[in-house]
């Protein structure tokens, strides 16, 4: 029996039928809760069992719990296009889940566990996943799809890092970093593609016209200076000149950037939500690659951070929301129009994004601003599964 008859012949649960359906709800519910909780330990209301502090398990659990799971529900429904295969259905991709979850609490209830314990349970579902990724990429001869592969891996050594950085230094540094760049050196690799796409497939049918530029040079170029601009941000050189000249470079390579995205045609989207969020959510990569640039030209701490923010809540955290209700919609028969309840969860990400970026600017409205972004995150997040939760758990 080939994989895609076992799909269809698969009677048991409609949440282990694609992988999308289990971990975008999974990865949803997580957001959610990490945020309810960190919030409140962060400010000292409450504690959690767990062996990092709390900015470091609040980075832990949003770089490496929630990223791979969004990253393999998109791989794991992906995968067919790509291969004609499909990699994981039924009780084996139940098993997959079960070790994502276990992860998630080993790490939250990890006070007095093994460092090594920890960071090997930790580790497990990114590993098991690149093998099973791998897998399929190999077997359907698809090599240009390794990339992809490459920066699974390169989260999973960034995780490495982290931990072991955690236990030898007791904080966490180029682990986390190293996380950061390589998450958005794939939504630079992916968003390439199907920002574009999604673009040139709505213009064609609902409003003709001016289409997003062809994939070309100045696509490789723009992946080029970020890679090494990002590159060039996890080692964070000390000398004076180098800084000055990653400065500059980061700067640069967010207008390049910044022509990326407009060469997409983003004014011609605002009609219809579900494709205008991609381009609202790619703002973030170069607004990101410029506050990191001026952080390092002005020396100046709370634009690296509000930089941090940018990449990730703005950029990873609204580019994984408007993949998960798009690939949601459209692999559970529903139109690709955004619901009134949609955008509402896209404007709550929106704005607790804005407001994250704000606390770094402004820390001297920390007690106001971070209790807000939470609120808003958790709303969008728990928004999401809820609005979401018949698609993604219904045949």
């Amino acid at each position: 029996m080939t994989t895609m008859a076992t799909r269809r012949a698969w009677k048991g649960p409609a949440f282990l039928s694609y992988g999308f359906r289990p971990f975008f709800f999974g990865a949803a519910v997580l957001a959610a809760l990490l945020i309810a909780l960190w919030v409140p330990w962060f400010l000292g209301a409450i504690h959690i069992p767990s062996a990092f502090s709390p900015v470091d398990w609040h980075i832990h659990e949003l770089l490496f719990g929630y990223v791979p799971a969004v990253i393999a529900g998109f791989l794991l429904t992906a995968v067919p296009n790509w291969t004609g295969r499909l990699p994981v259905v039924g009780w084996p991709l139940a098993m997959l889940f079960a070790l994502w979850i276990a992860g998630r609490v080993l790490v939250a209830l990890s006070g007095g566990v093994d460092p090594l314990v920890l960071a090997l349970g930790a580790l497990a579902f990114p590993v098991a996943l690149a093998v099973v990724i791998a897998r399929e990429i190999v077997a359907g001869k698809n090599w240009r799809n390794l990339k992809v592969l490459a920066v699974i891996a390169l989260i999973a050594l960034a995780q490495a890092v982290f931990h072991y950085e955690v236990w030898r230094f007791g904080k966490a540094g180029v682990g986390y970093r190293l996380g950061i760049a390589a998450t958005v050196m794939l939504i630079t690799l992916i968003g390439g593609r199907i920002v574009p796409s999604f673009t040139r497939n709505w213009i064609k049918r609902e409003n003709p016209g001016r289409e997003p530029a062809e994939f070309g040079a100045f696509d490789t170029l723009c992946m080029a200076l970020g890679g090494v601009a990002l590159t060039g941000w996890v080692v964070s050189p000390e000398q004076a000149t180098l800084r000055f000249g990653l400065g500059l470079l980061l700067v640069l390579a967010g207008a390049a950037h910044l022509q990326r995205l407009a060469r997409w045609a983003p004014d011609r989207t605002l009609g219809e939500a579900l494709v205008a969020v991609l381009h609202v959510a790619y703002v973030f990569i170069p607004a990101g690659f410029i506050l990191a640039g001026l952080a390092l030209l002005t020396d100046r701490a709370g634009l690296d951070t509000a930089a941090v923010h940018a990449w990730t809540s703005g950029g990873i955290g609204l580019m994984t929301m408007a993949v998960m209700t798009r690939a949601t919609r459209g692999h559970s028969g529903q139109p690709l129009v955004a619901s009134m309840g949609t955008v509402v969860v896209y404007a709550a990400i929106l704005a607790a994004a804005l407001a994250r970026i704000a606390v770094a600017l402004a820390p001297q409205l920390t007690m106001v601003l971070l209790p807000f972004a939470g609120v808003a995150w958790v709303l969008g997040f728990a928004g999401f599964a809820g609005l979401y939760s018949r698609m993604l758990l219904r045949r």
